[in-house]
C-alpha cells in the first residue's frame, strides 16, 4: 500500500507542472502609434526594426468620419509615442488622449512647415493639412519623425538617422519622377477639379491650378450648396478642365452629376487619406505613383 501511495505521489508531482496555468504572454502591442496608415508607412521607414509601428486608423478609414472605440484608448495608453499629422487633421484624437490619461510623447509630422490657407468654416479659412500629398514636404515629416523617435529612444538615434537618410533619398527620387510625369501634361491642361480641398500642396509643388472644388472644405464630412455646385459647373466649363478627381473614400455622386453637365471625366480611385491593403497603394511611394499616373492619364 505504501509503495502504491508513493508511486501515485510521484506521478502527481510529474503532472503538476502541466496542470499549472500558463504564464501570460508578453505584450506585443505597438510601441509607436500613428494616426493614419500613411504616417505609419513613413514612420516604419524611419524606425526600421528598432520599434514596432502601427496605425490607429485601420486601412480604408476616413479620419474625418472615424469613430473610436475603448480598444483605441487602450492602445494609446500602452504606446510609447504617437505620431500625428497636425494642422487640425486629427480631431478625433484629443478625446482619446484624455481618456487614456498619463503623459504621451506627441510627434507632429508637419511641424516647421508653412500651411496653405483654404476654405474652412463658412466665411472663414483653415490650414490645409494634406501636406503628405507633396513628397518634398514629406521630407520634413521624415526629419520630424526621426528627431521624435530619437528623443524617445536615444539609443536608437543612429539607426533612425541612417534610415531617414535612405528614405529621404527615395522621396527625392519620387519627387523627380512625379515632375517628369506631370511635365508631359500641356500647361493649359494642368487643371485639377477635386471633390474636397486635398490636392492644394500637390498643385502648388508641381505647377497645377486647382480650377474648382466641389466641397469647399478640407474635410470630406463637409457639405455644399446648390449655388456652390452651379459655380463649380460654370468654372469647369470656363476653364475646360477635363477631369474631376475623387478619393476612394469619398462619395462620388456629386462628381458624377457635375460630369453629366460638363462632359468631364470622373477619376474616383485616388488614394488621398489612406493606403490600400495590397496594390495599388500599399506604401506611401506606391500611393503617390498610382495617384500621379491616374492624374496624368486623365489630363494628357
Amino acid at each position: 500500500m505504501i509503495r502504491r501511495l508513493s508511486l501515485l505521489l510521484a506521478i502527481a508531482a510529474l503532472l503538476l507542472p502541466a496542470c499549472e496555468p500558463p504564464s501570460p504572454a508578453p505584450s506585443t502591442g505597438p510601441v509607436v502609434l500613428t494616426s493614419t496608415s500613411i504616417l505609419a508607412d513613413i514612420a516604419r521607414n524611419v524606425a526600421g526594426d528598432r520599434v514596432e509601428v502601427a496605425s490607429l486608423l485601420p486601412l480604408g478609414a476616413d479620419p474625418h468620419e472615424f469613430q473610436s472605440s475603448p480598444a483605441d484608448v487602450q492602445r494609446i495608453a500602452e504606446s510609447r509615442a504617437i505620431i500625428i499629422n497636425g494642422l487640425g487633421y486629427e480631431g478625433f484624437i484629443q478625446p482619446l488622449l484624455e481618456s487614456a490619461g498619463g503623459e504621451h510623447r506627441i510627434i507632429t509630422a508637419s511641424d516647421g512647415l508653412q500651411p496653405l490657407e483654404t476654405a474652412g468654416v463658412p466665411g472663414g479659412t483653415a490650414a490645409d493639412p494634406h501636406m503628405w500629398l507633396d513628397p518634398a514636404r514629406v521630407v520634413r515629416y521624415v526629419e520630424n519623425i526621426r528627431d521624435g523617435l530619437s528623443a524617445a529612444d536615444p539609443e536608437g538615434a543612429a539607426t533612425y538617422q541612417t534610415n531617414a537618410q535612405a528614405y529621404i533619398a527615395r522621396l527625392m527620387e519620387l519627387d523627380d519622377w512625379i515632375s517628369q510625369q506631370t511635365q508631359t501634361i500641356p500647361p493649359e491642361r494642368r487643371l485639377l477639379v477635386t471633390n474636397h480641398e486635398a490636392l492644394g500642396y500637390f498643385a502648388d509643388h508641381y505647377a497645377f491650378r486647382v480650377a474648382a472644388t466641389i466641397i469647399p472644405s478640407v474635410s470630406t464630412a463637409a457639405g455644399t450648396s446648390a449655388r456652390e455646385l452651379a459655380a463649380v459647373i460654370d468654372q469647369i466649363k470656363a476653364t475646360g478642365a477635363p477631369a474631376i478627381f475623387v478619393g476612394r473614400l469619398e462619395n462620388v455622386d456629386l462628381a458624377r452629376q457635375i460630369a453629366t453637365e460638363t462632359g468631364a471625366v470622373v477619376v474616383d480611385d485616388l488614394y488621398l487619406e489612406s493606403l490600400s491593403d495590397g496594390p495599388p497603394a500599399a506604401s506611401y511611394i506606391e500611393m503617390m505613383q498610382h495617384n500621379v499616373q491616374r492624374i496624368v492619364d486623365a489630363l494628357k
